[in-house]
């Protein structure tokens, strides 16, 4: 099998979306053309890139973050306990208030101040979030926020006094305060994408995780949908500039005017699990034509592909609301008629999108259409990046590829 190419087609997609009020939706993206499968609808560069936990500075450099070669990294000047992947790297450096941070005994306070993983994600995207200039902490302030987390959740008032502490009082932003940080918590977890570490042939779903997280505005605005058109890509570790840009991608042709939805999380999610989820999370339950369907099934029934483990993260969303229309046009249905799975009228989307890779569950996208408008008919995964052919995707006729 071929590998994912390390430099797709970017095709300019300045004129491919456009923003819209959408009625009990809030802000959402739409399509401002008509839009063939496989084109290239946003490629973004984040306004904030931060590290998941603390052993994530020793594998992955700390300004592009790439996978650290075994030797040759230069270490932070200052802080000593990050490390960068080239001098270009070393020299745009990484969040000043981070590297003070880490300055003291080599990240020592810090990881006193943040013992677990759980604690260390909000405090590592505060100290980087306060390191932003005015403007784009303006914009970061800009974006939706999400809903409170549930009590106990997530300590603002600790996580506040924990970057009071560990920065300088010289380096901390003027505008410092209880209520900022509350605020910009919100911001961070209503609209923040992973950037995974890219799935191997065999790799433990445990050890699929979250090498870093980034903001990116307009790709914010993307709401979500249980059958998503589109989906993003990261490509962390391809070579040259613009490793860290999200890159989203059609699944299929989408109608001018059609709204353009992804998936915050892996598509095999069982209802319950995502209604769970997008409730506890971003405040909404879904009602797209998929949850219609599964809300009727009866709970020994709800097994739409597997256990519901968090093997894909898709977040970063605007404004998010429920869906009212599935994003696949007819030939999908009609898959899904010609498969004979009447409880399930959308299991050929599973057949045609998910990937078949062992324990993978990413989302499968034609590649790019050639500069001359032909089609690839290759198709692409967003989380193993395995490739398929479009004669190896399509089902044979009678099966639908689900599990009921």
């Amino acid at each position: 099998m071929e590998s994912a190419p390390q430099t797709p087609t970017m095709a300019a997609a300045g004129d491919v979306l456009r923003v819209a009020d959408l009625p009990g939706r809030g802000r959402g993206l739409v399509a401002a053309r008509n839009v063939r499968e496989g084109e290239v609808l946003l490629s973004e560069p984040p306004v904030l890139l931060y590290p998941s936990t603390l052993s994530s500075l020793r594998s992955y450099c700390s300004a592009c973050f790439r996978s650290l070669p075994p030797a040759a990294t230069i270490p932070c000047v200052s802080c000593r306990a990050a490390a960068f992947c080239s001098p270009a790297c070393a020299a745009a450096s990484h969040p000043h208030l981070l590297c003070a941070a880490l300055s003291h005994g080599g990240g020592a306070g810090l990881a006193a101040a943040a013992p677990t993983e759980a604690i260390q994600e909000p405090l590592l995207f505060l100290l980087s979030a306060y390191s932003l200039p005015e403007s784009t902490m303006r914009s970061m302030l800009s974006l939706s926020s999400a809903p409170p987390p549930p009590p106990g959740a997530q300590d603002a008032a600790g996580l506040h006094a924990a970057v009071a502490a560990l920065a300088p009082p010289h380096m901390l932003p003027q505008g410092l305060s209880p209520d900022l940080t509350a605020a910009l918590l919100a911001k961070d977890r209503g609209n923040s994408f992973a950037i995974m570490e890219p799935y191997r042939h065999g790799m433990s779903l445990e050890l699929l995780k979250a090498r870093a997280y980034a903001v990116y505005p307009r790709a914010s605005l993307f709401n979500h949908d249980c059958l998503p058109n589109a989906c993003h890509f990261d490509y962390p570790d391809r070579p040259g500039p613009g490793n860290t840009d999200i890159v989203v991608r059609a699944l299929h042709d989408i109608p001018e005017g059609r709204e353009v939805c992804i998936s915050y999380f892996a598509a095999n999610w069982r209802y319950a699990d995502r209604q769970r989820r997008l409730l506890e999370d971003y405040g909404f339950r879904c009602e797209c034509d998929r949850c219609q369907v599964e809300s009727q099934w009866k709970d020994d029934d709800d097994n739409n592909g597997d256990d519901g483990d968090d093997t894909m993260e898709e977040e970063g969303e605007d404004d998010v609301g429920d869906r009212g229309d599935d994003g696949i046009e007819e030939e999908e249905g009609d898959g899904a008629t010609n498969g004979g799975d009447d409880d399930f009228p959308h299991a050929y989307f599973f057949v045609r999108y998910l990937c078949d890779n062992e324990g993978c569950w990413g989302m499968l996208a034609p590649l790019p259409p050639s500069p001359n408008g032909d089609l690839s008919h290759v198709f692409e995964c967003n989380l193993c990046g395995k490739l398929r052919k479009e004669e190896d995707v399509i089902p044979d006729e009678g099966t639908s590829g689900m599990v009921h």
